[in-house]
């Protein structure tokens, strides 16, 4: 067939039109067969519908418009004949890649089941499933819809088998795919328990920069989910971000990822696993030009603070009370009032009462010996406040290149004499 340009088919119809092509259309993924030869018959009643003129459109729009239509249906028949998938395969890639109404009209035309279909055919050429896998990635872009029927044909399984051999072109076109496919909340859960996330784990790990960015993406989309968030803690993905956390272009995604699996306990237990996490996300806070960084860092710790009181103790030890007094002083807005949260709990206020809570629960030895841990564990942290402060000043005065005689005013001073961090000036 000669090269054709399909325009956009507007199928702003009325309901009862939309229920109409519906009807005449069989779009779901179970009952494909490809025939050998000829063609499927179309929907005369889906024909006539795509033909009807809009109120604003001329004769000669009309005209584009029935050219565009027949291109379409063509490309349609060609998959449904095994000696022309290929082929057709190959201008869905084209005709979808700028052009949304096309989109619209070959998934109603019965495109996607075929295309997913050869993914799983093994008689068939490596080139014929790259350009299937292709073509459904440009059909689903902008598309809800055909997001959501391309997962229901049952394409995620067939590309995670395909990308198992390795092969890098087939494992990025499936990473891409992912990416899109991901971020239709309805197919967070499938993609989850498809085996997907051990992939893009691995694609991130690649030394292959499109498919790192891909996966990096792909795993923020299904992190949102929270039925993934276990599997996601299964593999080494979670190590692996914090050895990334300081390279600038990943951070603000990482933390994301980061923010999202702390919000289960899975990916909390994970976290704290991870030798110096504390530390390293720590370390954000003095990334005074990333404010986003700042913050999503101190969110992170605040939730894991939160839910486990062994957790702040680590935080104490890594002289996170020193960081937070300095993030109050030089952090955005948002993250100064994290970190003067975060202070207000380490005190035994705010979220101390989960653990005190928890306490009730259980022996009064046991209550005896937590009450003095935590009685312990207030002093440090009046002692570290006293120690910070001076600290603090001495870092700003150099930061300020003031002379090294500079000496704190008695405001300053009598402010070392509180341990509430109500008392600070800000």
């Amino acid at each position: 067939m000669g090269k054709c340009e399909a325009g956009s088919v507007s199928l702003d119809r009325p309901l009862k039109l939309w229920s109409l092509i519906l009807d005449s259309v069989r779009c779901g993924g179970g009952g494909f067969q490809r025939k050998k030869s000829g063609d499927r018959k179309g929907s005369e009643k889906l024909s006539e519908l795509l033909k009807q003129p809009e109120w604003w459109e001329g004769d000669e729009d009309v005209r584009r418009k029935e050219e565009s239509l027949q291109c379409l249906k063509n490309v349609a028949r060609k998959l449904q004949v095994e000696e022309t998938m290929l082929e057709g395969a190959v201008d869905v890639r084209r005709l979808t890649k700028d052009d949304p109404g096309a989109r619209t009209t070959l998934a109603l035309l019965g495109a996607i089941p075929p295309l997913v279909s050869l993914l799983d055919d093994g008689d068939l050429c490596f080139r014929s499933r790259i350009a299937a896998m292709y073509a459904l990635l440009n059909l689903a872009i902008g598309n809800d819809a055909n997001k959501a029927a391309i997962v229901k044909a049952g394409a995620v399984d067939n590309m995670v088998k395909l990308s198992e051999s390795g092969e890098s072109s087939v494992v990025e076109a499936a990473v891409a795919n992912f990416l899109g496919l991901s971020a239709l909340d309805s197919n967070k859960p499938i993609i989850g328990c498809s085996g997907a996330i051990p992939l893009l784990v691995e694609a991130l790990k690649s030394n292959q920069a499109q498919a790192q960015q891909d996966s990096l993406r792909a795993l923020y989309n299904l992190s949102i989910a929270p039925s993934n968030i276990a599997a996601m803690a299964g593999t080494d993905l979670i190590p692996f971000l914090f050895t990334k956390i300081g390279e600038m272009e990943m951070s603000e995604r990482i933390l994301s990822i980061l923010g999202n699996l702390a919000s289960a306990s899975e990916g909390r237990k994970r976290i704290s696993q991870v030798a110096d996490a504390f530390p390293i996300l720590m370390d954000v806070f003095n990334w005074i030009d990333s404010p986003i960084c700042q913050e999503k860092s101190s969110y992170i710790l605040m939730v894991m603070a939160h839910k486990s009181y062994t957790d702040r103790q680590t935080m104490i030890e890594a002289g996170i009370v020193s960081a937070l007094l300095e993030l109050t002083l030089l952090g955005s807005t948002l993250a100064q009032k994290r970190a003067s949260r975060m202070l207000e709990s380490f005190k035994g206020k705010g979220s101390a009462s989960a653990p005190l809570s928890a306490y009730s629960a259980a022996s009064d030895a046991e209550e005896g010996r937590m009450a003095m841990e935590m009685s312990q564990e207030r002093m440090a942290v009046k002692q570290l406040v006293q120690q910070s402060l001076h600290s603090n000043m001495n870092r700003m005065v150099k930061r300020a290149n003031l002379p090294h005689d500079f000496v704190p005013s008695q405001h300053l001073r009598s402010l070392t004499a509180s341990s509430t961090s109500k008392s600070l000036p800000f």
